[in-house]
């Protein structure tokens, strides 16, 4: 450990500031990748700029945010530890540094946005079932006087939702359209085959 500290110390300050930018940010990283796995990750604050623009990249996804301010220290400490024996200018190399900083924030926003992009077409929404066909699971009670279940398939995903209908009973493996959404786990159902009655 000693030996450690006496080779951190004999560096040039460029040096040491780049190692530790790199060290700790990259401790945050795996922090905060490790929370994300088990869960505990709630999500991300933001830096507010009340004066001029906020820098919005869409979608409720802003450029200052802790996860892309770890992940420009991340690029800028490593490249700096990288390329400081092969650039002798410490001005050419910081702007590399910055640089490198700068893309792994584009890689990060760019994973970012395509795990949303998955996420939200993933997520079920109760009312995507509004005018589609279902199959009656659990039967349906006559005039709302209880719930039924109905399968349904939304994104190659099949679904069991809570049921009403306003018409007779609905018996199980029966077709029926969607017609209202009641709550964000019941809908309301008429039997698909009065529909062909001419």
């Amino acid at each position: 450990m000693n030996e450690l500290m006496t080779a951190f110390q004999s560096m040039d300050t460029l040096l040491q500031a780049f190692w530790i930018c790199a060290l700790v940010a990259s401790l945050v990283l795996v922090i905060q990748f490790v929370l994300m796995l088990i869960g505990i990750d709630h999500g991300d604050m933001d830096f507010d700029v009340h004066d001029g623009d906020t820098l919005d990249l869409g979608g409720s996804l802003n450029l200052f945010t802790v996860k892309n301010v770890i992940g420009f220290l991340v690029g800028f400490g490593w490249a700096g530890v990288c390329f400081y024996s092969s650039i002798t200018s410490a001005f050419l190399l910081i702007l590399v540094a910055l640089l490198v900083g700068c893309l792994f924030v584009a890689m990060f926003i760019f994973i970012y946005k395509q795990g949303r992009k998955l996420d939200k077409d993933g997520t079920f929404r109760i009312a995507d079932c509004l005018d589609k066909t279902a199959s009656v699971y659990l039967r349906i009670p006559s005039g709302g006087e209880g719930k039924g279940k109905v399968q349904i398939s939304i994104n190659g995903s099949v679904h069991e939702i809570d049921a009403l209908t306003d018409e007779d009973e609905i018996k199980s493996g029966q077709t029926v359209k969607i017609v209202e959404i009641v709550d964000n786990e019941t809908v309301k159902v008429i039997n698909e085959q009065h529909n062909l009655v001419i």
